[in-house]
């Protein structure tokens, strides 16, 4: 599961579209961006995306929320977290936020100071199968 190489190769899905803030960098303010991003330093704004990728390593850092379809987090962030597809905390994980998430994978020793809170699938009636269905 928290196979270094597997990150790798989740980042190269998103060849040429793969951004990386720095061990030692600090940005201050929001980053909106389409493709994958790899925080090494200090981010003080939010995350956002619609299609892609976010990767908090264990040296990064985030003052702000997070909005992406999969996130991994194996670094630090104090905000809320949304991921609409995937969120995986690596066992260095630590978040003082609420986390929204549609799956989420948690390795031990990851640490959260909010509430989680699965994101629902559309509601759909209740359809019974045709072998129980009331004959008209």
């Amino acid at each position: 599961m928290w196979n270094k190489n597997r990150a790798r190769t989740d980042l190269q899905r998103f060849a040429g579209k793969t951004s990386l803030l720095a061990v030692g960098a600090e940005l201050q303010g929001d980053l909106r961006f389409q493709g994958a991003v790899q925080i090494d330093g200090v981010l003080k704004g939010n995350l956002l995306t619609s299609e892609g990728m976010v990767r908090i390593s264990e040296q990064g850092r985030v003052e702000g929320e997070i909005r992406a379809p999969h996130i991994i987090v194996d670094g630090e962030v104090q905000g809320d977290v949304h991921a609409s597809s995937h969120l995986e905390l690596g066992p260095r994980a630590r978040i003082r936020g609420n986390l929204y998430y549609a799956v989420m994978e948690m390795a031990m020793g990851a640490q959260v100071e909010g509430r989680l809170c699965r994101l629902q699938e559309e509601s759909r009636p209740l359809e019974l199968p045709q072998s129980l269905a009331v004959p008209e």
